[in-house]
């Protein structure tokens, strides 16, 4: 196997497409995890998903067969609680989202209102109320700052594509002409607040991920070393289609046990 031409001591990863894949493991990925725990690396799995808490997420990669610890898990609704702790400490938020979401700004400090907060916070729901989003766009327009955990236009399901939080979000943006600020992947503040959480370097940290678009292009902006697997979304007849590359192509995590 190649190796980085630098030394990685720590490691960030995606995973859906690359971990687990509908509930269930992806070849390797037990391995992969176990390896950086029995090694003692410092890593965080990265998710753009805020419908879950890091203690869902832990019980849900449990019952696949891959053990990790809750506070090894980063989601783009703790990454957003942790953007607005540091922009506006203890301030206020009204949010559109799940217990994700609303928990980790309960713990970031904020306090969840529908009087004049401070954000209008959009995350990922399932239950999405044209009742919330009315109340969000009178809150933008009356002042309120407009924050979104990620990007997404769709999610998964077992049905198909679902309409996710970008979605919503240009729905929200047309009614108040007032564009969100994304904190989730492919904004490199959330790899930064990952490498912050375990004290890690841009310079020995390998960022492993599925897709070019979000994890291969923050990795890079972050200053990573990138591994796309070709587990997920990205297939390899695509990657020349991007105007950036990664810094290499495997074909699943189990390629990369052998080099925690």
């Amino acid at each position: 196997m190649t190796e980085p031409h630098r030394e990685i001591t720590s490691w960030l990863t995606d995973m859906d497409g690359v971990l687990v894949h509908e509930g269930h493991a992806i070849p390797g990925a037990p391995e992969f995890i176990r390896a950086l725990r029995d090694a003692e690396r410092p890593f965080l799995i990265l998710t753009n998903n805020s419908i879950f808490t890091a203690r869902d997420l832990r019980a849900r990669l449990a019952s696949s067969g891959i053990d990790v610890p809750e506070e090894s898990i980063w989601t783009s609704a703790l990454a957003t609680a942790q953007f607005l702790a540091d922009q506006n400490p203890g301030g206020s938020a009204y949010a559109i989202g799940e217990a994700g979401l609303t928990t980790a700004l309960y713990e970031a400090g904020y306090t969840l209102t529908e009087s004049d907060p401070d954000y209008v916070v959009l995350g990922e729901t399932r239950t999405y109320s044209f009742e919330a989003i009315t109340k969000a766009v009178r809150l933008i327009k009356g002042g309120s700052r407009f924050i979104c955990t990620n990007p997404d236009t769709t999610g998964p399901s077992v049905e198909g594509p679902l309409p996710a939080t970008g979605a919503v979000a240009a729905m929200i943006t047309a009614a108040t002409q007032r564009d969100p600020y994304f904190v989730g992947k492919p904004n490199p503040m959330m790899f930064r607040s990952a490498l912050n959480r375990i004290d890690a370097h841009s310079e020995h940290t390998a960022m492993v991920g599925d897709r070019m678009d979000t994890d291969v292009v923050a990795g890079i902006e972050a200053g990573l070393y990138t591994y796309l697997v070709l587990t997920g979304s990205t297939k390899i007849e695509d990657v020349d289609t991007y105007p950036f590359r990664p810094s290499e192509v495997k074909d699943s995590v189990a390629d990369l046990v052998d080099l925690v």
